[in-house]
């Protein structure tokens, strides 16, 4: 029996993100008073799934889907393992609630690819990301190259936090706290799957 689902009927193949062969971080900035003593903070976020549905050849696709494990967002930063494990706390019970909200997502049910060179291309998404109990259109642009079964999407984008009702952390009765801005930085590697 031929398989009739949306993807096989346009042609497009399959990919799934491997975790462990990306990378995906978030850059906070500091405010304040004494942000000249502070720093500007990296998270990591370490537990992630993906996918999309891409044709290179006939430059189409759609159904870009990626979920986030909120509680697996770590400091990347070298900084004390006391001062680390403080941020992580404050970061993950304060500001993102991880019990309350335990995943972020992000979905785009059809994506605009434009071919730049043989193999690479640009996508431009427009999709809905649910973060914190707010979900909110979030246009995302990637660039992608396609290596046989491999394919690799890198970019960023920045969202505000105030968007999605979460309060950015102040400490020090305000002498030092985090910018409203967020900015997320991307390297994925995607398999095709049978």
């Amino acid at each position: 029996m031929a398989d009739s689902s949306p993807t096989a009927k346009a042609g497009l193949a399959h990919f799934v993100i491997d975790t462990r062969a990306s990378s995906f971080t978030v850059q906070a900035f500091v405010s304040g008073f004494l942000s000249a003593m502070g720093h500007n903070p990296t998270i990591g976020i370490e537990k992630f799934t993906g996918e999309v549905n891409f044709n290179p050849e006939t430059v189409e696709g759609n159904g870009f889907r990626l979920t986030i494990q909120t509680a697996s967002l770590t400091v990347r930063d070298d900084i004390s393992d006391k001062d680390r494990r403080e941020m992580e706390r404050l970061m993950k019970d304060v500001v993102l609630e991880v019990s309350k909200y335990p995943e972020i997502k992000y979905e785009a049910s059809s994506i605009s690819f434009t071919r730049l060179d043989g193999a690479q291309y640009s996508a431009a998404l427009s999709g809905a990301l649910s973060f914190h109990g707010v979900t909110r259109n979030q246009p995302i642009t990637a660039q992608i190259a396609v290596l046989g079964e491999m394919l690799r999407a890198w970019g960023m984008f920045s969202l505000k936090q105030s968007d999605y009702q979460v309060k950015p952390v102040s400490v020090a009765g305000g002498a030092l706290k985090l910018k409203d801005e967020l900015q997320f930085s991307f390297h994925m590697v995607a398999r095709k799957q049978d």
